[in-house]
């Protein structure tokens, strides 16, 4: 069955709606004016000099990361031809020399584009999470500010909760299940983390070079977000942001909403690369069986058949199975 875009009104949902019925269905959902009311938004709508103010009571003098982009990019950072380099150049910068750089770089025509993306609030604007509170979360926000941007089509391995607090964003999505038709780029020679899709991300006309992803271009979802609005991005979900406006700024949460513990899905798809995937195909296949049968569950639980009682390690993961099959992994890990 193709996947919807889900929208809501900020008033239809509380933590409890959010919690049991948005984040088990693993779907994007639009949440219009989700935090239109947060001093930041109103900050920033009155003018780029308020959000500035509002921004320097709470910084802290940090330093971060600023990407720097030539004006023939046009705000898209992205490799260098052959994958080896990219198009744009890292600096580091204190917060507020970046708010000043994206600032001063919109009455220019021409200016080179200013992007400054992942900044932890709690380190570089002590104050901002209180301020500025988000109920359905309590991951740490992040900010991101710049000029005009195309940020690549990429995943995250955390539930994502994008809030706008100035400017516009388009987001295109692309469901997890399409990544074999993605033609995704390498783990980790990266621009700032996860891999792209070269598919997603190539310019208009780029089909050719990519026929699988021809197949199925027409199922992106597309959400277009406003100042107060949010996008909840389900972990694995491929998205490219666009921001369009001359200045934007977004705020968000990355955490794993659905954990059981602290260990992160990805650590397993890791391990099995080094451990299943250059074995011959036949034994391929008897591991994915296994998988199957007790991590995917595709025929319901594995030990069915018997009674609660005797499941052992196979029975609820809280409140003790979880710490005991970790420890038995730690202890396989530490043998080799």
């Amino acid at each position: 069955m193709p996947h919807a875009l889900i929208e809501i009104a900020a008033g239809d949902l509380d933590p409890a709606r959010f919690q049991e019925q948005v984040i088990p269905d693993c779907r994007p959902a639009i949440v219009r004016g989700l935090v239109a009311d947060w001093p930041v938004v109103q900050a920033a709508s009155l003018s780029h000099s308020a959000l500035r103010g509002y921004l320097e009571s709470l910084d802290a003098g940090k330093r971060v990361e600023v990407f720097i982009g030539d004006p023939a990019i046009g705000g898209k950072y992205y490799y260098n031809p052959g994958l080896q380099g990219f198009n744009f150049e890292r600096r580091t910068l204190t917060f507020m020399e970046a708010v000043d750089r994206i600032l001063g770089a919109l009455d220019r025509p021409g200016a080179q584009s200013v992007y400054m993306g992942s900044v932890p609030t709690g380190d570089c604007l002590p104050g901002f999470a209180a301020g500025n509170p988000m109920p359905l979360s309590d991951a740490s926000p992040r900010m991101w500010l710049g000029t005009a941007a195309n940020v690549s089509s990429h995943y995250d391995t955390f539930d994502n909760l994008a809030c706008v607090i100035a400017g516009r964003r388009r987001f295109t999505l692309y469901a997890p299940e399409l990544i074999g038709r993605l033609y995704v780029g390498p783990i980790d020679n990266t621009m700032a983390g996860p891999p792209v899709s070269l598919a997603a991300s190539a310019p208009p006309g780029s089909d050719g070079q990519f026929p699988l992803f021809a197949e199925i271009r027409d199922q992106a979802l597309q959400a277009e977000l406003g100042p107060g609005d949010a996008l909840f991005l389900p972990k694995l979900w491929w998205h490219q942001i666009e921001s369009t406006a001359a200045f934007n700024g977004l705020v968000n949460y990355w955490w794993d909403a659905t954990s059981a513990g602290p260990d992160l899905p990805y650590t397993a798809l890791l391990l099995s690369m080094i451990t299943i995937a250059e074995r011959p195909a036949a034994e391929r296949q008897a591991w994915k069986a296994f998988f199957d049968h007790y991590v995917f569950r595709t025929n319901g639980h594995p030990l069915a058949h018997l009674p609660a009682e005797s499941r052992g390690l196979l029975g609820p993961l809280k409140p003790d199975n979880y710490s005991k099959i970790r420890a038995r992994i730690l202890h396989m890990l530490r043998m080799l």
